[in-house]
């Protein structure tokens, strides 16, 4: 890995540790213990990555102070934070009060000339671009070795079309970027969607300062749709409507208004614990997370339902029981692709096959996911079939296996779970987890 990967973001206030810091209290690997009995708990889990970055992001655009409660402090963040300090907001970070407040300046970048590094933070690279545009630049943006390899050249296209100064530092269609600033004329552009809905929702959250206003035209199938309506609804909850038909989103010139903004538990992380108590034929309680929630990783639990699962999804709760034995599936995962991972974790101890399809574009993630779990699962003792866009899971008697994680953090919770009924699961490289939730494992070990 880079040593920029570690830089330090002691730079906002209320931080006062690096991710090094963080990554460096993790062993080199991690034995997961079988549980001796089924789960039965209540489980908090922090609040949306997803939900904290949009917020940040925005709120960062708009005029006033606001405060984000209940935020996600973690790798992700940390970065976005970081950015945002350098960029020259006022960003202050309460981590035992469990927000972040930030200044916002009505859509002005105060700093020019800036260096900003993403990690490996893919809403970081995909948000700030299109925001960067609004102000004077240049800015260069950067990342981990990894983020060089992701596509971000369908939103340097748009952001062209929509008269922002964008260019590559090294190769063409991949990080690094200059940004040169100047402002967004606005328009209308297309919006590639087969790769990353982030590349719709970061022009989105930049789109009320484009001078001309902003119609985007989502070219191809939209992946992960679920997180465009969580950009919306954020910008909506600062203040500034969308106008979507079909695959054409408008947003008119506005500004957005500080607010104090309370950000929901993560589906994604909640998704772990559910599996926890799916594989152990157990009861979890996740407070805090319910049909009211846009989160389109809540519907890991419909899929545990079709498992065999007892399911109750109330407004602010949701609660998941475990039957005697799960039933294999065959599901399309697309719009909640981050919890495909988790399926794919306690598919072997299913009565048949599970069968995950359309999500090509998680091979464009922290790593090739689809690849990845092939490969760990085959050495679980799987019969495993990789397809272009998908993967077919056959159960077999599980073999003790020290899990690699490619440095992705939904690799090592989703295969912890294994841990919990398989024995002779250890977890490398476990402080990948800070990316998005950094006492994963002291919540995991609670669970006994």
């Amino acid at each position: 890995m880079s040593g920029e990967r570690t830089r330090p973001v002691a730079g906002v206030p209320g931080v006062d540790f690096t991710v090094d810091d963080v990554r460096g209290r993790f062993p080199v690997e991690l034995e997961i213990k079988p549980l001796s009995r089924p789960v039965d708990a209540t489980v908090r889990v922090p609040g949306s990555k997803s939900v904290t970055n949009r917020a940040l992001v925005v709120a960062a655009l708009a005029d006033g102070r606001s405060r984000i409660l209940n935020p996600l402090f973690s790798d992700d963040s940390y970065w976005l934070m970081d950015a945002l300090v350098r960029l020259g907001f006022g960003v202050r970070a309460d981590r035992e009060g469990g927000e972040v407040e930030i200044l916002g300046l009505g859509g002005r970048v105060p700093n020019e000339d800036v260096e900003v590094f993403v990690g490996n933070a893919g809403t970081v690279a995909r948000f700030l671009p299109p925001a960067l545009a609004l102000g004077p630049g240049p800015y260069r943006l950067d990342g981990v070795p990894r983020m060089r390899e992701r596509p971000v050249g369908d939103l340097v296209d748009a952001m062209r079309e929509l008269g922002a100064a964008v260019r590559y530092a090294d190769g063409e269609g991949r990080f690094p970027l200059v940004v040169e600033g100047g402002g967004l004329r606005g328009g209308t552009a297309s919006v590639e969607g087969s790769k990353s809905s982030q590349f719709l929702s970061g022009l989105l959250m930049a789109a009320p300062y484009a001078r001309e206003g902003m119609t985007l035209e989502v070219e191809g199938e939209l992946v992960s749709k679920p997180y465009v309506g969580i950009t919306t609804g954020v910008m909506r909850s600062f203040g500034v409507g969308v106008e979507e038909e079909g695959g054409r989103f408008t947003v008119r010139p506005a500004a957005y208004g500080a607010r104090d903004y309370p950000v929901e538990p993560d589906a994604s992380g909640a998704s772990y614990f559910m599996a926890a108590a799916a594989v152990t034929g157990g009861r979890v309680e996740i407070p805090g997370l319910g049909s009211s929630s846009p989160q389109g990783d809540l519907r890991f639990a419909e899929v545990l339902e079709r498992m065999g699962c007892e399911v109750r999804i109330e407004r602010d709760r949701v609660a998941v029981q475990g039957p005697r034995r799960l039933r294999g599936v065959d599901v399309d995962m697309n719009a909640f692709s981050d919890t495909m991972i988790t399926l794919a974790a306690i598919a072997p101890f299913a009565d048949g096959p599970t069968t995950i399809r359309d999500v090509e574009h998680t091979r464009h993630q922290e790593t090739d996911r689809i690849s990845a779990v092939a490969t760990e699962l085959a050495r679980l003792g799987a019969d495993v079939r990789e397809h272009r866009n998908g993967i077919r899971i056959i159960p077999r008697e599980t073999r003790p296996t020290s899990i690699r994680t490619y440095d992705d953090h939904r690799m090592a919770m989703g295969f912890a779970v294994t841990g919990l009924v398989a024995a002779g699961i250890s977890i490398q490289n476990p402080a990948c987890v800070t990316k998005t939730f950094p006492d994963f494992f002291r919540k995991l070990d609670a669970l006994r």
